[in-house]
């Protein structure tokens, strides 16, 4: 028997940028080589805004610089479409990666480009890979000086790329004047398991999506905060030689399902802006 839809709204989230900007494909691919390479995003976006338009969804896209540069109608279609525009930085570095300069270099760069292409302002912010943790709290500091209001750069998670197991699983004041959306899990025997997609919702049964957000909104009685990239829609994307097993496993397995498992999701579910079932939106 299938049980009914929660009746809070979610939040969707979709990591604007392209098969070859991955963090875990980064040792194979030179960055000098990004501008030749021949790109897929415009194409998958634009599919994800059908098939949000389809199932009545809105969603925030953090979306890099560089691909806002190189394809600014997009970023116009997205906000054309009543769906929030956010900032995912310009060139996908993490942030535990950089200086404390580099890194207000890289957000306001960003905030910048894509407040004059999107013609609205830009309050949030992720950072690639999840990457502020505790070796770089200043990074908050930082999103404050370059004028965002909230972040989503937490996953209370173990994992080997990313994750601060030890952070709040619900929105908290990272400081005064910004918010910090974590990625959602759920708690189980003492653990924060993942409950908020990416290579999880491909990898794993659609069920077991299905069932821990469920969880979430039902037994913690708060929304949930899904995120994907155009690239998981793109059974036909190049592939990159020379990855590792477990690499390949991560990136490629199941490209050809996540659409149609994104759309029974939408249909699952209600979703929603983060700024607005969050309640972040300017007044």
């Amino acid at each position: 028997m299938t049980s009914q839809p929660s009746p809070l709204t979610n939040a969707l989230t979709v990591d604007v940028e392209d098969y070859f900007q991955v963090s875990a494909l980064a040792p194979h691919i030179d960055r000098a080589t990004w501008p030749v390479r021949p790109c897929r995003v415009e194409r998958n976006v634009h599919r994800l805004l059908d098939l949000f338009d389809e199932r009545n969804a809105k969603a925030t896209f953090f979306t890099l610089g560089w691909v806002a540069e190189r394809y600014p109608q997009l970023v116009r279609e997205i906000v054309a479409r009543g769906h929030e525009l956010a900032s995912h930085g310009y060139g996908h570095l993490r942030a535990s990666d950089q200086s404390r300069p580099e890194f207000f270099e890289d957000i306001h760069r960003a905030k910048a480009l894509l407040e004059d292409i999107g013609a609205t302002a830009i309050r949030g912010y992720r950072a690639p890979s999840f990457s502020i943790g505790n070796s770089n709290p200043w990074a908050f500091d930082v999103l404050l000086e370059a004028g965002y209001s909230y972040s989503s750069s937490v996953y209370p998670v173990k994992h080997d790329h990313y994750g601060m197991p030890d952070a709040p699983r619900f929105p908290y004041d990272a400081r005064p004047g910004l918010i910090e959306v974590p990625v959602t899990t759920t708690q189980m025997f003492g653990r924060n398991l993942p409950a908020g997609g990416g290579g999880y919702f491909r990898l794993a049964p659609y069920a077991l999506s299905r069932w821990v957000i469920q969880r979430v909104n039902r037994i913690d009685r708060r929304p949930a905060i899904f995120y994907m990239h155009p690239w998981e829609i793109d059974p036909g994307q190049p592939r990159i030689a020379g990855t590792s097993l477990k690499t390949r496993f991560r990136h490629y397995v199941n490209l050809n399902k996540t659409e149609s498992r994104l759309s029974r999701l939408l249909a699952d579910f209600r979703w929603g802006r983060v700024d607005q079932v969050f309640g972040l939106a300017a007044a």
